[in-house]
């Protein structure tokens, strides 16, 4: 199987879990999976299937939203719920102090990755010292929040949600600290959902528990999306019969050949998915002073 599986994982599950079991349901042994999710949150996770698995350096750096579960009034050493419990507040906060605190908090602002992080700090993952119970420096890095909407928040539990659409690196549960903390109190996150990533939402997934039921069907093939998808916000060219063979064969192609730059020759640097004249998906080029280099083949 080749193309693009958009799976809602399931809480309990780590990433590594979904793609495991998805290797057998697909049967397909070269799987991997698109950024991370926790075991406690849940969600669309895309999963690349078979060649596939080529677009995977090319989509660190996605846009990825979230709803987010979070209580203020405790702190824990994971920042999140299922940690052990460090400091609790009873200090009350108002929807609106939060909602007034929501703009220090959009765009490009710097946070302090958390202690239970895969972020390395010399040569070890902080998550392994954390284990140890050890805490280091660790420095504010750029994260940047293109949404931050608070749709939900009980003043008397002090619980609520927020929706949040952000860049790769962002800890929504550092964000959840950092705001507690603005508000003059603690907080954690209680739950995650991941809603949107590569381009695909909920909408676009299936369950593990579906996936299964299609499988024992035979058709959790009709399921998979193709890899073009995963780069539908790129401008296509489409390259003529013979350009397509040299293309595919791992050749560059003469930009004054090609018939959509004829007219207008692009600039260097930017990269087009290539088709064919009956519209099949070659791979990605990248644009040279001269040529359409081959950026990836599919």
């Amino acid at each position: 199987m080749t193309g693009v599986l958009i799976l809602d994982k399931p809480a309990g599950f780590t990433s590594f879990d979904a793609v495991a079991v998805c290797r057998r349901l697909c049967h397909e042994r070269k799987i991997g999976h698109t950024g991370t999710l926790d075991p406690m949150a849940t969600g669309v996770l895309p999963l690349l299937l078979g060649k596939a698995t080529r677009a995977a350096s090319l989509l660190e750096d996605t846009d990825k939203e979230y709803e987010a579960g979070f209580r203020l009034g405790v702190a824990t050493d994971t920042e999140d719920s299922t940690g052990k419990v460090l400091e609790t507040s009873g200090t009350p906060v108002s929807r609106e102090v939060l909602e007034s605190l929501l703009p220090r908090f959009r765009g490009e602002i710097m946070q302090v990755p958390p202690m239970y992080s895969a972020v390395s700090k010399d040569g070890k993952r902080l998550y392994e010292l954390a284990r140890k119970g050890i805490e280091v420096e660790r420095d504010a890095r750029p994260v940047t929040i293109f949404k931050l909407e608070l749709i939900e928040y009980h003043e008397e539990t002090r619980e609520g949600k927020l929706t949040v659409s952000c860049s790769k690196g962002t800890y929504i549960r550092t964000l959840i600290a950092d705001l507690a903390k603005a508000a003059g109190s603690l907080g954690v996150m209680t739950a995650l959902r991941r809603t949107k990533a590569c381009g695909f939402t909920l909408a676009d997934a299936v369950t593990l528990d579906e996936a299964k039921a299609l499988s024992e069907a035979g058709t959790l093939e009709e399921k998979l999306r193709p890899v073009e998808g995963l780069f539908a916000h790129l401008p296509a060219v489409t390259v003529s019969g013979a350009q397509a063979t040299r293309f595919g064969n791992g050749g560059q192609l003469d930009l004054n050949r090609v018939g959509a730059f004829r007219r207008k020759k692009p600039e260097a640097g930017l990269v087009f998915r290539v088709k064919t004249e009956d519209g099949a998906f070659l791979g990605l080029g990248k644009t040279e002073p001269e040529q359409l280099a081959i950026y990836k083949l599919f």
